[in-house]
């Protein structure tokens, strides 16, 4: 691998000057694609007769950051850059620079007129806006692609690697770009799909939603609701809770076999006293164990059987924390706290009222009389939750 990535670095170099020294027409997409192939990746269409058939702008799912450059091996085609700072970093990853640094509504305005230059080539837009392995679901579109004409051309991507996963959550484009100098290839799936009319009185919203249904019965995947911005949102509370824990190493946030594991690509860390080798049943018992210690009033067979459907410790607790798995407390013994209904209030009766002497577990506090006790987040009642399964 290390070879490879020497070697395919230097080759690299080559194919960008090349790229960039030919004018764009076949004979360069063939050169280049070419070239492509010696550094492992690996670009195959289907039904090309519907390339291009009279569409100006081509939807497409986003797997990888190089998406747009694999598209454009194919046919010619422009994806303008909605992030990162204009200059030559986003003229080199092939990024067209519209000058527009205001609202969505600017940018809209100027791609109509983009489009409506009859010389200009299609656009190749990406919905989604945020890029996922495309194995469970697509990420919800975003309406703005969709105002600018009437008729869009949807593409399905679908991309495999051996050893190493597509898109892992929050590589940069840098090491994906390693990554794939180094695994041996990178097989990149182009299916074309045909062109899709805006129905009448159709709202961009609506005309997103079917062509994100589209799409998702081409990939064979769910079409769901999450968007980027719930992603973002769902990362920063992995890495919270990942900071918090003790048994997540390196700061790696949880994610087991969960949706979001899947669209992100997440790897769940095994608990470090734990090989990876080690048989399933020893590892679902300890990491129950490890549960158990941070949420004892928990039953230990309802913690066994969502181990099983996360496979990871930070996911089970959260699951139990945050309400998704529901469960009865077991009986607890007559100097302890009193037992909650659910793993909300097991949350709550952590937290109410004034934090603890770190040697006493939380006392039981009566309805607090103020409203800004009563309104105490569920994230502050988790973090004290926390902060008494450690000591």
């Amino acid at each position: 691998g290390l070879c490879l990535l020497v070697l395919r670095v230097f080759i690299g170099v080559h194919v960008f000057l090349v790229s960039c020294a030919l004018p764009d027409s076949v004979v360069r997409r063939f050169i280049v694609r070419v070239m492509c192939s010696v550094l492992g990746l690996l670009v195959r269409q289907s039904d090309p007769r519907l390339r291009g058939a009279g569409a100006r702008v081509f939807i497409a799912n986003h797997v990888t950051p190089f998406d747009h450059n694999v598209v454009s091996l194919l046919t010619s085609c422009n994806t303008p850059a909605l992030s990162g700072a204009p200059g030559f970093i986003c003229w080199s990853r092939g990024f067209m620079e519209l000058g527009v640094t205001g609202s969505r509504a600017e940018l809209v305005d100027s791609l109509k007129e983009y489009s409506a230059q009859q010389g200009n080539p299609p656009l190749l837009l990406f919905p989604e806006e945020a890029a996922t392995n495309g194995r469970a679901g697509l990420l919800r579109f975003s309406s703005w692609p969709f105002s600018i004409l009437d008729e869009v051309q949807p593409v399905a991507l679908q991309v495999r690697r051996p050893l190493v996963a597509v898109s892992v959550a929050d590589s940069s484009w840098i090491t994906e770009l390693l990554w794939t100098f180094f695994v041996p290839f990178t097989v990149y799936q182009v299916r074309w799909m045909p062109s899709v009319p805006r129905r009448a009185d159709e709202r961009s919203e609506d005309f997103a939603l079917r062509v994100q249904e589209l799409l998702a019965m081409e990939l064979g995947v769910v079409s769901t609701r999450i968007t980027a911005a719930d992603r973002t949102e769902h990362m920063k509370r992995l890495r919270h809770t990942a900071q918090r824990l003790p048994f997540a190493p390196g700061g790696h946030p949880g994610c087991g076999t969960s949706a979001w594991a899947l669209l992100w690509g997440s790897l769940c860390v095994v608990p470090p006293s734990l090989p990876r080798g080690a048989p399933e049943d020893v590892r679902v018992v300890a990491m129950a164990q490890q549960v158990k210690e941070v949420l004892p009033h928990v039953p230990l067979e309802v913690i066994r059987t969502d181990l099983v459907q996360t496979n990871c410790v930070d996911t089970t607790i959260a699951n139990l924390l945050e309400g998704r798995v529901h469960f009865f407390p077991e009986n607890k013994e007559p100097g302890d706290l009193p037992a909650p209904s659910t793993s909300q209030a097991a949350a709550a009766s952590g937290i109410q009222g004034s934090v603890p002497a770190p040697s006493s577990k939380p006392a039981p506090k009566q309805f607090a009389k103020s409203p800004v006790e009563r309104h105490l987040s569920l994230q502050e009642r988790k973090r004290a939750l926390y902060d008494y399964a450690r000591r």
